[in-house]
């Protein structure tokens, strides 16, 4: 009965810390260059949320009502723009949607993505060496983009502390619009403010700590 409890004990540990979320930071695109002119300081383009996964990080792009996507040189040509330079690193998985429908497969040339490139600039937010952006340039130029407010992709054998690296600006992520929302109309990159951190809810992590430490209690009650 004892080494059933104790088998037990170990098995639940080993469950709730398993369904302890993965490292998880939101940014939220604020700080504007767009060509016609930005609206009040503050006003929110869209969000980057990065969620780490075993050695890979899930990055989803999610712009506000209103903005989408496109691809100028004012973007260094890029739908989305970060920094990268990490051995062995990759860009995988890469989709577009249009308020939650996926848009991939409309986009002539495809989707793709590059790390640990050549510095490149992108107008007002400095150089970036890794991003996303349409295969052909000419599917995705300026306003000719295929419409999309979503990108999702992942980035192999990386971290979420390695990609929030800032450039000598200080920018860590942009992305290249067409911005709608507010009857606005210019395109240009907008990039974040301080990422915040989404700790582990601290009950799952306090009962996973608990039941460890019972187990070691009912291991050494058996070992008398």
């Amino acid at each position: 009965m004892k080494k059933f409890v104790f088998t037990l004990a170990i098995v639940c540990c080993f469950f709730v810390l398993a369904l302890l979320p993965a490292q998880a930071d939101t940014l939220t695109l604020t700080s504007c260059h767009i060509s016609s002119g930005c609206p009040a300081p503050g006003t929110a383009f869209g969000t980057i949320t990065l969620t780490q996964s075993g050695t890979d990080v899930t990055v989803d792009v999610v712009l506000t009502s209103g903005n989408r996507f496109v691809e100028t040189g004012s973007g260094g040509d890029m739908l989305f723009a970060f920094n990268d330079s990490l051995s062995g690193s990759a860009i995988t998985s890469i989709t577009a949607t249009l308020n939650g429908t996926d848009i991939t497969s409309t986009i002539s040339g495809g989707l793709t993505g590059v790390t640990d490139q050549t510095p490149f600039m992108a107008d007002g937010t400095g150089t970036f060496t890794a991003g996303v952006s349409c295969s052909t340039l000419a599917s995705c130029n300026g306003g000719s983009a295929p419409n999309m407010n979503d990108l999702h992709f992942t980035v192999t054998n990386a971290t979420v502390t390695g990609l929030e690296t800032p450039n000598a600006n200080g920018n860590l992520f942009i992305a290249d619009i067409l911005f709608g929302a507010q009857g606005g109309t210019g395109t240009g990159p907008v990039d974040v403010s301080v990422p915040v951190s989404t700790p582990e809810p601290a009950s799952l992590v306090l009962f996973g700590t608990g039941l460890v430490s019972i187990a070691g209690i009912l291991r050494r009650k058996m070992r008398k």
